[in-house]
């Protein structure tokens, strides 16, 4: 590549960066996606100054930009010799000849997980965390972070009592549950609750039933841990395929309130007549997405003995704060709590005090009150941009969650035209890699959490016009 193809190539990628984001952020994701996607390794970038002058930002800016990848060693340079780029050119063997991996983490990475891009327009399953009030968290560490409160650097058993009271405050509020402290249960976040539920409650071998599409994060969790995954196809306003002769079933795994990735509206009474014919032993509910007034869709009965619900403050607040939490029948509550600490080490005291003041202070329900109407307001944009396309058979309502699913005709190859919005530097989840073998269901998940204003207006232009080329 030539010097001015680079320039014109990084101009587009930092173009394409959220326009909230301050200028180093912009610049250092837009060289991150260009080294990892489109630039060979060990080519040598053009002067500091041309890429200043062509960003429109001043040296130091670009400089400052320019060190974490240093640190990661994706750049590299030298005293004289300028700076080139140094992404790792090795491959991995294939997985099914890696002696070295069990047979089920071959299982878990062969199938669909995390993506390497966590931010960029329409990347689903991340919230708003540009706007979000971090003076007020920073001042709130400044003030739990004193000597008085060495006791929050040592190990949490059990769980940071006054965040256990927070958390069963916030439950009564938004979802009308109406639980005890004891049935609480603070984890690393949903993929550790799920994680320690597969633990406690199934055995290797034993069967989880899952809606298809699914959670990926889940699906790998249980995969795991050793379960025998079983999928069944769930229809909006349908309700889920019901097998004519069920095997047991230890666990069933299902959305809360709100379906993920279809982002729509579950039915209660759909859950509970898929129970009714699975009799699992236990029930596992997943509050992934939620909304003040959508708790008449959850299953969930805190004075159950089979009932667990299982979510987290990530799709809340900030994807990096790792904390969530569980709710579980009273006889398990115990056991469940000494296996968390004898399997994880539980820790994060001051993440957990934090939190604590941060939801009693009422800030974590004006946050969430504030952002949800923006959310509604997004995925209205992206709706009125998407629903004319050709090939779409349905696209899921507005609401005021972070994700939004297009559904196409089953002919499309959503794989491919996610790769193709990849390469326009749109961000989007293929649907069919989470669906079952059974269920030919293809379309495209997307989120608006990076996206607001006029960037997001233009952004789903660009994405209409992107659609319409690769379904025509």
């Amino acid at each position: 590549m030539d010097r001015k193809e680079v320039v014109h190539q990084l101009e587009e990628l930092y173009a394409h960066q959220p326009e909230r984001l301050s200028k180093q952020v912009r610049i250092e994701l837009a060289l991150r996606q260009a080294i990892t996607q489109y630039w060979p390794s060990g080519m040598r970038l053009p002067s500091h100054r041309q890429l200043a002058e062509a960003l429109g930002v001043a040296r130091q800016t670009l400089a400052m930009a320019i060190q974490p990848l240093l640190e990661d060693a994706l750049l590299k340079t030298a005293h004289g010799h300028g700076t080139w780029t140094s992404k790792p050119t090795t491959t991995n063997p294939p997985l099914h000849v890696n002696a070295q991996l069990s047979s089920r983490a071959q299982r878990v990475l062969e199938g669909p997980g995390a993506s390497l891009i966590q931010s960029g327009a329409f990347v689903p399953g991340i919230p708003d965390i540009a706007q979000f009030p971090m003076r007020k968290w920073r001042q709130l560490y400044a003030s739990v972070t004193v000597p008085q409160n060495a006791l929050l650097l040592s190990y949490s058993t059990g769980g940071y009592g006054p965040l256990k009271r927070a958390i069963r405050d916030f439950l009564e509020r938004w979802r009308n549950i109406r639980c005890d402290i004891e049935q609480i249960i603070i984890t690393d976040g949903t993929h550790n609750g799920i994680e320690l539920c597969a633990m406690a409650l199934a055995d290797v071998g034993d069967t989880v039933t899952m809606e298809s599409p699914c959670y990926w994060g889940a699906r790998n969790v249980f995969t795991a841990t050793g379960l025998n995954v079983e999928m069944l196809a769930w229809q909006p306003g349908v309700g889920h395929t019901l097998p004519e002769a069920p095997d047991p079933v230890q666990l069933v795994y299902l959305t809360g309130s709100h379906h993920y990735p279809l982002s729509v509206p579950t039915s209660v009474q759909d859950k509970q007549r898929l129970c009714d014919v699975l009799t699992p032993t236990y029930i596992l509910e997943d509050d992934y997405e939620f909304s003040r007034d959508d708790h008449p869709n959850l299953l969930f009965d805190p004075h159950s003995e089979r009932h667990l619900l299982v979510g987290s403050f990530s799709k809340m607040m900030f994807p990096g704060l790792r904390l969530g939490y569980l709710v579980v029948p009273h006889h398990l509550s115990g056991p469940m709590n000494r296996l968390r600490s004898e399997l994880f080490r539980e820790g994060r005291m001051l993440d957990q005090a934090v939190l604590a003041q941060f939801m009693f202070d009422g800030d974590l329900d004006a946050w969430c009150r504030r952002i949800q109407r923006d959310y509604l307001g997004r995925q209205q944009v992206l709706h009125d941009q998407l629903h004319m396309l050709p090939q779409v058979r349905r696209i899921s309502p507005p609401s005021s969650a972070i994700s939004l699913c297009v559904e196409f005709a089953p002919h499309i190859n959503d794989v491919h035209i996610a790769k193709a919005l990849l390469k326009e530097h749109l961000i989007v989840r293929p649907l069919s890699p989470v669906c079952a073998s059974h269920d030919p269901r293809s379309g495209l998940v997307m989120g608006v959490g990076m996206l607001s204003g006029e960037t997001l207006v233009r952004e789903a232009q660009r994405l209409r016009r992107s659609l319409e080329f690769l379904l025509s």
